[in-house]
């Protein structure tokens, strides 16, 4: 399991992560690993990366091809993206399943955010890729301002409101951590540390 949260108002986009991952070996014993779930794309670009532990190199992968490609604005980051990492989750899961029934734990999800030159009106985008049909294949939606995967409705509400006042990230940030600290609390599958970060006009920045 993992917990990825992002969200956005006129001020940028907050980010935040969790760090631990279940994955399954080939005789079929579960063990727990620390994955790096928050890779920064390009100078306005990053992904987090939700799920199964492979989502790490999948970013990575991606990372790499937005670079070789020249890649920064948002929208020409996830033009590139969905279509890459589609072909990486679908070779990902004919390898798992040569192995292991297909199963929940290989369920690999992202968060894609970034900022845009090309829209004075909506600089900052969200976009949730996920398998979003019955098969095991990834497609994309556009986050409207919150989201976090595991679903905590409790937190979304309370980013939403944030989120449409407006509130300084710094504020949004710390409502993030506190969830992030109860849930791990309450569940086992997720843990620290958690990552957080922000893009604004000035690009992607730790936080």
């Amino acid at each position: 399991m993992s917990l990825i949260v992002a969200c956005k108002n006129k001020n940028g986009i907050v980010l935040a992560a969790d760090s631990k991952s279940m994955d399954m070996d080939a005789s079929g014993e579960i063990r727990e690993l620390q994955v790096t779930r928050m890779v920064q794309l390009s100078r306005n670009a990053a992904i987090l990366a939700g799920g199964a532990a492979e989502g790490e190199s999948m970013a990575l992968s991606l990372k790499s091809f937005v670079q070789s490609e020249g890649l920064s604005d948002i929208q020409d980051v996830y033009g590139a993206a969905l279509p890459f990492l589609a072909s990486e989750y679908d070779r990902y899961m004919r390898k798992a399943c040569e192995l292991l029934p297909l199963d929940p734990i290989h369920q690999i999800h992202f968060i894609l955010a970034g900022y845009t030159e090309k829209d004075a009106q909506n600089p900052y985008r969200l976009y949730m890729i996920w398998t979003k049909k019955k098969l095991p294949q990834l497609d994309g939606d556009e986050i409207t301002l919150a989201f976090a995967v595991p679903r905590i409705m409790k937190l979304e509400y309370k980013l939403n409101r944030l989120c449409r006042g407006n509130a300084a990230l710094d504020l949004i940030r710390a409502e993030i951590q506190k969830s992030l600290e109860k849930q791990a609390q309450m569940q086992q599958e997720i843990g620290a540390p958690f990552h957080f970060a922000y893009v604004t006009e000035a690009g992607f920045q730790k936080a």
